[in-house]
């Protein structure tokens, strides 16, 4: 089984490389398979890539699914 995870962009470093928050946990991310990911934005990340942009209320509420199931924290944003 797969689990790609929503996380939001926190912010932008060299070499296509993303800083994002996952429930207060921060990593980099490849964002090489996007254009124009900017802060803010929510991403879609599997095996350190970001995959896909995903709207902020669709992320919220996949974000408060997971957290209900004890998955995943609940969002800060």
């Amino acid at each position: 089984m797969c689990l790609a995870l929503p996380v939001r962009v926190v912010e932008l470093k060299p070499g296509e490389v993303a800083l994002v928050d996952a429930g207060g946990v921060r990593k980099e991310v490849s964002v090489a398979l996007l254009d124009g990911v900017q802060p803010g934005d929510y991403v879609i990340v599997h095996v350190g890539h970001a995959l896909t942009r995903l709207d902020p209320e669709e992320a919220e509420r996949t974000l408060a699914t997971f957290a209900e199931a004890g998955l995943a924290p609940a969002s800060a944003a």
